[in-house]
């Protein structure tokens, strides 16, 4: 998409669909920068815009029609932060209107609705940033560079985990336990760790196994799928991952990470490195960051993320980390590790990638 003039001073004009937990994390992230600013809001309620402009300190137009908000010729981008299963139909929508879309995780409920929002956006032509914001934060930066300047050799296994008790304390448990409203762990959650283990490990997934379990506990049974889901994943040059997303414990939240190299191990923000000369390997030494340690969305890092969206919108460039294709990619491996888990069978990439 090339650059036009006019871009670089402007100030990006941004809707919000829906409005909730992640919708307040992103108007308060966008209108921290310096390059958006949110000036609508569309919601299935009837929100007081007098109230929320107040609330959110901008001037805010509202709405209860996507249609009619997408029609505003001065909107130029659209953030999806409604309910998973309305996702799809959105972002299509806003596709087709010719917005730049901002959207949070999933992408879709299903391949069929993977490939045809992939079909749209491309066919659009417009910019696409997916909240896989983890990429962005302090952790994963300085992990990523760690690995991208070979202190841990290569990397041949890698494990990263996801540990949320998400249970009535939280709205969104009403529809996020259904098969409807969200259809798997990995798709309610735990995709930040598939994710984050996708972007860390590099290469082609050739094969997925996932298996599922649930708790007993009473808390959560209304989960229709299984709660807890363990992934493994053989890579095509024969390295090897692992995912578990577990979304009915009793602890507090924990992102696990813990990857292995030929010249060094990484565990969280502890490491070791054969290249370092000096370091004991009976001993970790430690990163200075601030360790993914939440779930709550106020914790993550979407300013820095949307900071980088903006860039790229005025110069006419795709998204760094978290464009349509690095989208596209993780949740296919998603998708063939939920048939993997509902088939209780081996998946090969293959199978989905042939689904186009």
């Amino acid at each position: 998409m090339a650059s036009e003039p006019h871009l670089s001073m402007k100030k990006f004009n941004i809707g919000i669909v829906g409005y909730g937990w992640a919708a307040e994390a992103h108007i308060a992230a966008i209108n921290a920068g310096a390059a958006g600013r949110v000036t609508a809001i569309c919601s299935s309620r009837n929100l007081d815009a007098r109230e929320l402009s107040a609330k959110h300190g901008c001037p805010l137009q509202i709405y209860t029609d996507l249609d009619a908000m997408l029609k505003n010729p001065e909107l130029d981008v659209v953030s999806i932060c409604s309910y998973h299963q309305q996702h799809p139909a959105q972002i299509i929508a806003a596709a087709r209107a010719g917005k730049h879309i901002i959207a949070e995780k999933p992408l879709a409920l299903s391949l069929a609705e993977l490939r045809e929002v992939e079909r749209e956006v491309r066919r659009a032509g417009v910019q696409f940033c997916l909240c896989f914001e983890l990429r962005f934060s302090a952790q994963f930066r300085a992990v990523k560079s760690l690995i991208d300047r070979g202190w841990l050799g290569q990397v041949h296994y890698g494990e990263i985990d996801y540990y949320h008790g998400i249970g009535p304390w939280y709205r969104e448990f009403e529809w996020c336990t259904t098969m409807a409203g969200c259809g798997s762990s990995l798709l309610e959650a735990g995709c930040h760790a598939m994710d984050a283990l996708l972007l860390c490990m590099g290469g082609e997934v050739e094969e997925v196994y996932s298996c599922g379990a649930k708790s007993t506990s009473a808390t959560y049974a209304p989960y229709e799928y299984p709660p807890t889901t363990v992934t493994v994943l053989r890579f095509q040059d024969g390295r090897m991952g692992k995912v578990a997303s577990v979304i009915d414990c009793w602890q507090p939240y924990y992102f696990h990470t813990h990857l292995v190299g030929s010249e060094g191990s990484l565990l969280d923000n502890k490491f070791h490195s054969n290249l370092i000369e000096g370091l004991n390997r009976n001993s970790w030494s430690q990163l200075g960051f601030k360790p993914v340690d939440s779930g709550d969305v106020a914790d993550h890092p979407y300013q820095t993320q949307f900071d980088a969206f903006f860039d790229a919108l005025k110069r006419g460039v795709p998204m760094p980390l978290t464009n349509l294709d690095e989208a596209v990619r993780t949740h296919e491996v998603i998708f063939a590790a939920d048939l993997s888990c509902r088939e209780r069978r081996p998946v090969k990439m293959a199978e989905i990638l042939d689904q186009h």
